[in-house]
């Protein structure tokens, strides 16, 4: 029997994020005889006990520099000065990354934000390098660079869906070597209802954000506002995630940013308070799941699959979204909404909310459908193989 394929993975989120949570589900399906992994983590957080669980080294590295493209000028600027200064006082963790890592045959960065860091690295350490490209770029001259240092090197790139994998393309100009390899999301088993989310009557609908107006968590506050018009009390919104507004937003949402204020207020404001149930940060969201009966993600980015979707289908919750794509979500899973419209969003919520029995049946194709494209043995079992893959064409480093 072949020795197991050495991985250090970077992940940046330390079990607050998707990412997190994607790589984790990843490891758990490995087989130990074929892969021995190991995790940094960015951020200390729930994924330190996850891997403690599962006997896999992790450890906390505070100092891993990472950045990624945003669609303003003035934006990057500042993003990627600020990544100037935490690269410079990474020096100490560079050496460490760059020592240790002789270790393994390669090393996995979770994340497209660790794209700097990955082109430092292969400057000082001869191992494989791959990608997990997990976010659409908005097209920028930021961007088309950061894919063309992608590009130049990853050995091997993971993407979530196809989607990735053409934006990331089209940004650097050449296809990027790699596989579309599904985040995993399993059926949960025995998980309890949060206990803050009262079972009233009231169709509870999910909001699993953290506040970003790219996300369109905003949206929902005009969505109760035409359910307020309609007179209908038959909904509330339950919201999991940081609801602190940050950064240059429009209108009032930016006024309120600068009085540090949260979405909570901007929906008091608008006197739909009551429609809201905020919870802040909740670590396990699944939770959350169970005790609603539906999932809502209204995104301004077009982007109808991600790690907050796919684990309300596979816990049979049915999914409103806003996009083009309908792979996960569609008139049988849920209902996509090609643009968005907050008066079709509430009509759809009324009827889920009326008549029980179709959430319902729509939760359980949900279900079935992400069993089969996000099955976690048969995905974890693809980035195992592009680890090989990636490792083979690199030349395996020598014990």
């Amino acid at each position: 029997m072949s020795a197991p394929l050495r991985v250090l993975c970077l992940d940046i989120e330390g079990g607050y994020g998707g990412s997190s949570r994607s790589l984790f589900e990843s490891l758990l399906h490995m087989d130990r005889n074929a892969v021995a992994p190991e995790v940094w983590c960015r951020r200390d957080g729930p994924a330190r006990s996850w891997y403690a669980g599962i006997g896999v080294p992790c450890r906390i590295e505070p100092a891993m520099p990472r950045v990624s493209s945003l669609p303003r000028l003035s934006r990057n600027l500042r993003a990627y000065a600020e990544f100037a200064r935490a690269f410079f006082h990474a020096k100490p963790f560079r050496a460490r990354l760059a020592g240790e890592g002789k270790r393994f045959d390669l090393v996995h960065f979770n994340h497209e934000g660790l794209f700097l860091l990955a082109r430092w690295l292969r400057r000082h350490l001869d191992r494989a390098l791959t990608m997990h490209i997990r976010t659409m770029l908005a097209p920028s001259a930021f961007a088309r660079w950061q894919a063309r240092v992608i590009a130049r090197v990853a050995d091997r790139c993971a993407f979530i869906t196809e989607n990735e994998q053409r934006r990331m393309s089209a940004l650097a100009g050449a296809t990027l070597p790699g596989a579309v390899i599904n985040n995993i999301a399993r059926a949960p088993n025995g998980v309890g209802c949060d206990p803050d989310v009262p079972q009233d009557g009231r169709l509870a609908v999910a909001v699993l954000s953290n506040y970003a107006w790219v996300r369109g968590v905003d949206r929902v506050v005009d969505i109760a506002e035409r359910l307020a018009a309609r007179g209908s009390r038959d909904v509330r919104f339950v919201v999991a995630g940081d609801m602190r507004l940050r950064g240059t937003l429009p209108g009032r949402l930016g006024q309120l940013a600068r009085e540090h204020k949260t979405l909570a207020d901007f929906a008091r404001e608008r006197d739909v308070g009551d429609y809201f149930l905020f919870l802040g940060h909740v670590d396990r969201p699944e939770t959350v799941l169970a005790a609603a009966h539906a999932l809502i993600k209204p995104s301004r980015e077009d982007n109808p699959w991600g790690r907050d979707i796919i684990e309300a289908l596979a816990a049979g919750r049915p999914v409103l979204a806003v996009g083009s794509y309908d792979r996960f979500v569609n008139g049988e899973t849920g209902h996509l909404l090609p643009e968005f419209d907050a008066d079709r969003a509430a009509e759809v919520l009324l009827a889920w909310a009326r008549d029980r029995a179709l959430p319902a049946r729509l939760g359980a194709a949900g279900a079935r459908r992400v069993g089969e494209l996000c099955n976690g043995p048969a995905r974890a079992a693809d980035l195992l193989g592009l680890w090989r893959n990636a490792v083979a064409s690199h030349g395996r480093p020598a014990a």
